[in-house]
């Protein structure tokens, strides 16, 4: 179905490059506000789970590490024009770090993912890159599953705060689309 728009309106890019920039803008979006929800004096809090769980702090350092494997994906697919991704090998993911911290680093990382997205296409999302995983995935698929990565702990770090009782809800966890103007978008 073909949608005409009146002149001058401008045309959203419908790119599949695109719509996955946006959705993980949204999501690092989403992540940096609920850092800023969590109570100073609960950083070290950790729910003690019998399987194993994280404290605040140490969540937020895995959540670098999430963030970190947008700009390896990137860096894979595009070594000669993102070289200073390397820099960022020497920065610490996975430790413990406090809020401000983690959103400094964010917006690193945010930076050379912009980058990277800037550099693709959608004919690249096609193109096999090598992992440690597999012999080869598409850079969709790396993507993707570094999206699912950082939703996943995205959702942890909601979880520890509900618990905590920080009054958080769902649209804290998403952009809820809709009619502008509506309680609820954005």
């Amino acid at each position: 179905m073909h949608t005409c728009f009146p002149v001058g309106v401008t045309v959203p890019d419908n790119s599949i490059v695109e719509s996955i920039r946006l959705k993980v803008r949204e999501q690092i979006e989403k992540t940096k506000h609920l850092i800023l929800l969590i109570p100073p004096d609960r950083i070290e809090w950790n729910p003690q789970w019998p399987c194993g769980s994280f404290d605040i702090g140490h969540l937020l350092g895995h959540l670098l590490e999430c963030l970190a494997g947008f700009c390896a994906v990137f860096h894979a697919a595009f070594p000669h024009q993102l070289k200073g991704v390397l820099e960022l090998r020497s920065l610490p993911v996975n430790h413990f770090c406090k809020p401000d911290e983690a959103i400094a680093r964010i917006q690193v990382y945010e930076t050379y993912i912009e980058e990277g997205f800037d550099l693709c296409s959608d004919e690249e999302l096609e193109r096999m890159l090598p992992t440690v995983f597999a012999a080869a995935e598409s850079l969709t698929t790396l993507l993707l599953g570094n999206l699912e990565h950082l939703i996943n702990h995205k959702y942890q770090l909601f979880v520890y705060l509900k618990i905590l009782g920080v009054p958080v809800a769902t649209a804290d966890l998403y952009r809820w689309r809709g009619n502008a103007g509506e309680p609820g978008t954005q």
